[in-house]
């Protein structure tokens, strides 16, 4: 296999791995080609094959993607990595793997943003291991750092994903917009993670003549109703608030009107009184987060 076809062979696992570290594809598929033109000035100014090309792009890969991170934002002042008890360096206990399953697949369109706010080495560690099960060595020779850094770094990060400070806390807009792409996705589960347990559907009169259901209550039931379903809603304001809605004529016909509190949705309401539609306003959804 020349080098070519090695390159292409490993093109669709790297542009993965760059669109899931910067969030974005064609950011990824921009990176992945830098990744291709550096093996390129390598092999022609050195002459030599490189042993392990898989490793060698990776880290080239992800060291372009930290690049484009550090470029965004400036870096975060980072702690140094010691115990704060008695000054020593700093090891986390092993991790529980269940924990690590259900946090990994937690990472999805509601969470970005939260990502968004972790340092560039942060956001790396996190997803080199968190998604794509990369040992801290490895991270930590990409990082140009120690293992035991590249361990907390992503500890540390799983702990912002987790549970975020007040400040990371997701935006009502973008809980709204999360849940759509979910809806629209089939994303069953990441629906319920999305839902407040005591969640309700409700209805106007004027939208139930229209054919939506009057009630539904449950978290399951909700997530039901929607899993796969409002393909072609699209993100609106109602007044001040986030909101989704069906257009016919490029008019709004019915509103997704919905209630989030704590990140969590927990009332939707389809709304079509004209009083109402009145106030509906396009707005940029998942393009509003940059």
């Amino acid at each position: 296999m020349d080098r070519t076809e090695a390159f292409e062979a490993e093109r669709p696992r790297l542009l993965v791995l760059a669109a899931r570290v910067l969030g974005d594809h064609a950011e990824g598929e921009d990176v992945v080609q830098q990744a291709w033109l550096r093996l390129e000035r390598a092999a022609d100014r050195d002459g030599t094959e490189i042993d392990n090309l898989a490793a060698w792009l990776t880290t080239v890969t992800t060291r372009l993607c930290l690049d484009r991170l550090r470029a965004r934002t400036p870096v975060p002042v980072e702690d140094p990595v010691l115990d704060d008890a008695t000054g020593e360096l700093w090891v986390e206990a092993p991790p529980d793997p269940a924990d690590d399953v259900a946090l990994a697949d937690t990472v999805g369109i509601a969470l970005q943003a939260v990502i968004d706010r972790l340092s560039p080495r942060e956001r790396v560690a996190f997803v080199l291991h968190d998604s794509f099960g990369f040992d801290f060595a490895t991270i930590g020779a990409v990082l140009d750092t120690t293992e035991v850094s590249a361990r907390k770094l992503a500890s540390r990060a799983r702990a912002k994903v987790s549970q975020p400070a007040p400040e990371d806390a997701l935006a009502d807009w973008e809980v709204v917009d999360a849940f759509m792409a979910a809806a629209r996705g089939g994303d069953f589960q990441r629906l319920l993670r999305l839902l407040a347990p005591d969640a309700v559907v409700g209805a106007d009169e004027a939208a139930v003549l229209m054919g939506t259901p009057a009630s539904i209550e449950g978290r399951d039931e909700v997530a039901t109703f929607f899993n796969g379903s409002a393909q072609a809603a699209l993100a609106v304001f109602v007044g001040d608030r986030p909101a989704s809605a069906w257009f016919h004529r490029g008019a709004a016909a019915v509103v997704f009107d919905f209630e989030v509190a704590d990140g969590r949705v927990r009332a939707i309401t389809f709304r079509a009184d004209p009083a109402v539609l009145e106030q509906v306003v396009r707005r940029e959804g998942d393009a509003a987060r940059s």
